[in-house]
């Protein structure tokens, strides 16, 4: 089968990823085995290919080289073989969900990580939902915990995570302003959001507008800042925010939030997804009703996986960057 292949850590794209043929993956118990028909990128994609910040490496990313073999961890397709044990899916049922690996024409994956794909959802689509999905979706309900009525912010509006925070903020009832740059204003406006902040013109921790949550999926404002925009009792979820860092990367705000947060009135923590296919499930729901819709930017064949990672780490994508994979059968 053809799959991208990384032997070591690399900061470029076009230096460290390639395409190889490779055995079929076989399944274990509980594990499936996927044909896959489309994979997704994420800003996560250029951390695990990097490894950085070095931290990371010392995580069970590989201290010296990956141990992945490659960088994708989003998928959708076909299940092909099932392994011991596993009764929620059977062959030809088309799913979605992560894995290690993606950029590949087949991959194996735990079964837990996976949940039937919706019928109203092209592969493409589906594929582009689960990181980034899944890290909206527990920092809207559950760090959050969004109520109708409330008040809320997204920083990063445009990008993966925050376009997905957008509309499923927007489903459980709140009003919703997003934050990203003038040339994404109108998506922001797309997906749902009631009003919409140019951060290259207008500051929304000016003090004028206090929100009941803020998610910080793209910023690196720091703390008081973030905070002056709460209201006394609102929520911060720091998802992300980078910087050049090699050591911490922008996550020093993801370690000071929750150390900070016992000592003031506000909830200020951050996100460590959890990847898991009951929230896949949730997801499924909130997509087959139309309240949630991917955002798709562009698309990128399989061979050409480190121009698409080039693009996201650039920050020019508009939603998500999705990868056609055209497995035989």
């Amino acid at each position: 089968m053809k799959a991208i292949v990384q032997g070591d850590y690399g900061t470029a794209p076009e230096e460290v990823l390639r395409i190889a043929q490779l055995p079929r993956p076989t399944v274990g118990d509980g594990e499936v085995l996927v044909r896959v028909r489309a994979a997704s990128v994420d800003r996560g994609t250029w951390h695990l290919m990097a490894g950085l910040p070095y931290p990371m490496r010392a995580m069970g990313f590989g201290l010296r080289r990956p141990k992945a073999a490659n960088p994708g961890r989003c998928l959708a397709g076909t299940v092909e073989a099932v392994g011991k044990d596993v009764t929620e899916m059977g062959l030809g049922d088309d799913v979605y969900g992560t894995c290690d690996g993606s950029f590949a024409e087949y991959v194996r994956t735990s079964a837990a990580l996976l949940a039937p794909k919706r019928a109203n959802l092209s592969f493409e689509q589906a594929a582009s939902v689960p990181v980034s999905g899944v890290a909206a979706l527990q920092a809207v309900r559950d760090r959050a915990q969004v109520q109708a009525g409330q008040k809320v912010l997204v920083i990063g509006a445009s990008g993966g995570v925050g376009s997905f925070a957008v509309q499923i903020a927007k489903a459980f009832g709140a009003e919703v302003t997003g934050v990203c740059s003038t040339a994404k204003l109108d998506l922001a406006r797309g997906l749902g959001a009631d009003y919409v902040v140019d951060y290259a013109s207008a500051d929304f921790a000016d003090g004028e507008h206090r929100y009941d949550a803020i998610i910080d999926t793209g910023g690196n404002r720091r703390l008081s800042d973030l905070r002056r925009a709460l209201t006394p009792q609102g929520r911060l979820v720091i998802v992300g925010g980078e910087t050049d860092g090699r050591w911490l990367g922008g996550a020093d705000r993801l370690l000071r939030a929750p150390l900070l947060s016992p000592f003031v009135s506000q909830k200020l923590s951050a996100l460590v997804t959890l990847e898991n296919g009951k929230d896949l499930a949730v997801l499924g729901e909130l997509l087959g009703t139309g309240k949630v819709s991917p955002a798709i930017d562009r698309e990128y064949p399989l061979s050409e996986v480190p121009a698409a990672v080039r693009y996201v780490q650039e920050g020019k994508a508009r939603g998500k960057v999705v990868i056609t994979v055209s497995a035989q059968a």
